[in-house]
């Protein structure tokens, strides 16, 4: 199965140093090489800034393109894993390596998986 790990960030909180940050990255791709070493890494990635998103909604049959995160919360996904496990524990062991590594809150998601035909 599929997981999503979500990694948020609050807006306003204080920005870590740059050699903060630097350790941090360093953390975050020792746990990416043991995820890949296990065979669990599907994908993961950083997002920028949520003031760097753009919306795109489409309603009766119009298309508009906004600046700005869609959600209007202090709370923004900051990056992700998608990663493949046999059961929620164990991505949750993952999400708290993953949580440990970049020193924000991972939420966990199984994805829905499709029967097969």
């Amino acid at each position: 199965m599929q997981y999503l790990l979500a990694v948020h960030t609050v807006e306003g909180d204080p920005m870590p140093s740059t050699e903060d940050m630097q350790t941090q990255f360093a953390r975050v791709d020792v746990v990416n090489a043991e995820l890949q070493f296990a065979g669990a890494w599907v994908f993961g990635g950083g997002l920028r800034p949520p003031d760097s998103a753009t919306v795109v909604r489409v309603e009766g049959g119009r298309t508009t393109v906004t600046d700005g995160p869609f959600a209007e919360t202090k709370e923004q996904l900051g990056g992700f894993w998608v990663i493949r496990c046999d059961d929620l524990d164990q991505a949750l062991v993952w999400a708290e390596k993953c949580a440990e590594a970049c020193l924000q809150p991972v939420e966990v998601r199984p994805f829905d998986d499709e029967p097969q035909a």
